[in-house]
C-alpha cells in the first residue's frame, strides 16, 4: 500500500521534512516512490513553511494512496491558504 507521510531531515533540534509517496513497508526515512513537497516548521519572516504538489497529490490519491494524520492536516491548511 503507498502512504503519503512525512520523512524528517535536517539537522538535531532543525527539523524540516519532506512530503513523500512510500511504500508502507518501508523506514520513515527510507525509501520513497516520489517527493510531494516540503514542510519547515522552523519557518519564519519570509520563509516557505510549507509547499505541496497538488498534482502529485490528486495523482496518487487517485490510485488509492493513504495520508497519514498529519500530512492530511497540513494538506488541508494548504488547500485553505489564500494563493500567494
Amino acid at each position: 500500500m503507498v502512504v503519503i507521510r512525512l520523512a524528517r531531515s535536517g539537522a538535531k533540534k532543525r527539523p524540516f521534512y519532506h512530503v513523500v509517496a512510500c511504500d508502507k513497508r518501508n523506514k520513515r526515512d527510507g525509501k520513497y516512490i516520489q517527493r510531494l513537497g516540503y514542510f519547515n516548521p522552523l519557518a519564519v519572516n519570509n520563509a516557505v513553511k510549507l509547499k505541496l504538489d497538488l498534482e502529485g497529490f490528486t495523482k496518487w490519491i487517485g490510485c488509492g494512496a493513504q495520508m497519514s494524520k498529519r500530512v492530511e492536516a497540513l494538506y488541508k491548511e494548504f488547500n485553505k491558504a489564500p494563493a500567494a
